[in-house]
């Protein structure tokens, strides 16, 4: 089993960064990992929506395709793999910490099978140090 959970305070006002954050089109560009994003069900973001994903990691092109299980505008996104490598469920979560300040989590759960189970303690190390990067550079993005 994977469970990373990363955080971090950005200084901007929660309804710029849950906006930002939440946007499948902004995605390739604070996430490292992550080459492109397209949408698969019809705009705008909401509970069933589908999103296609292509990205690197561990040395590995990988494409799935996420599904929007939970959306709370301004609060919570959950998202679940609809298809790909093994099952993924990625959570985003904003506070205000006052009308500045945004506290930012990112939790990645999943549970590997095949060849990927054999790897889950090297992956659980290298997908949070791969979120502690997007989350830095969603912070630099936003608070420039």
């Amino acid at each position: 089993m994977v469970d990373v959970l990363t955080e971090i305070t950005i200084r901007c006002p929660l309804h710029k960064v849950s906006e930002y954050a939440a946007d499948p089109d902004n995605a390739p560009e604070w996430y490292v990992n992550i080459d492109s994003s397209a949408w698969v069900t019809e705009k705008p973001l909401s509970i069933g929506s589908q999103v296609a994903f292509e990205a690197k990691f561990l040395g590995k092109d990988l494409s799935y395709v996420y599904e929007i299980t939970e959306f709370i505008p301004g609060r919570k996104l959950v998202m679940k793999t609809a298809n790909g490598p093994f099952p993924m469920e990625t959570t985003y979560t904003w506070e205000a910490l006052d009308e500045q300040v945004t506290m930012m989590t990112l939790r990645n759960q999943g549970k590997p099978t095949g060849f990927s189970k054999w790897v889950t303690p090297l992956m659980s190390t290298m997908m949070k140090k791969a979120n502690k990067k997007d989350l830095k550079r969603i912070k630099d993005m936003l608070e420039s």
